[in-house]
């Protein structure tokens, strides 16, 4: 016969949840137009992408990936766009180790096809061919920052 009596399991259930999506900051600049769109397109293209995360109150996290992209068009800025993406995520029930592959990389990859759209909307409605963005690996960006601070704290 089942036993319909809770379970005494004294572990913590992992919880997540995304509580809100959203953009916090964007920003676009196309600071050689009109005369950028009568030139031979030939563009250059530099992409920094970075990401953070913070408690905030009870048991939720903010995650905000940013990107800053700039395209250049015979060595004259074409256009600048930055875009900040954050999500709010409820967590619970994970083990610190847990909590930094979560935080940097696992929440990163739910925001980052957001923000590509951002970029690719705010970039084509400037007049421009849409920056479509790459995808990236969180996983190996994320084992990469690991990498650093521990040579930091070893020298």
């Amino acid at each position: 016969m089942a036993s319909t009596e809770p379970s005494t399991n004294t572990a913590a259930e992992k919880q997540f949840a995304i509580q809100k999506l959203f953009i916090k900051d964007i920003s676009f600049e196309s600071p050689n137009s009109p005369v950028i769109f009568t030139e031979k397109w030939e563009p250059t293209v530099d992409i920094n992408l970075s990401s953070t995360a913070n408690k905030a109150p009870q048991d939720l996290f903010e995650v905000a990936i940013t990107v800053t992209v700039t395209v250049k068009n015979n060595d004259k800025t074409a256009y600048l766009v930055e875009a900040t993406q954050v999500g709010i995520f409820g967590v619970k029930g994970f083990p610190e180790q847990e909590m930094g592959p979560l935080l940097g990389s696992f929440c990163p990859s739910v925001l980052f096809p957001y923000l590509r759209e951002v970029v690719s909307d705010v970039v084509t409605k400037g007049g421009f061919p849409p920056m479509l963005l790459n995808p990236v690996n969180f996983d190996a960006l994320y084992a990469q920052h690991v990498q650093q601070e521990s040579t930091k704290k070893a020298n």
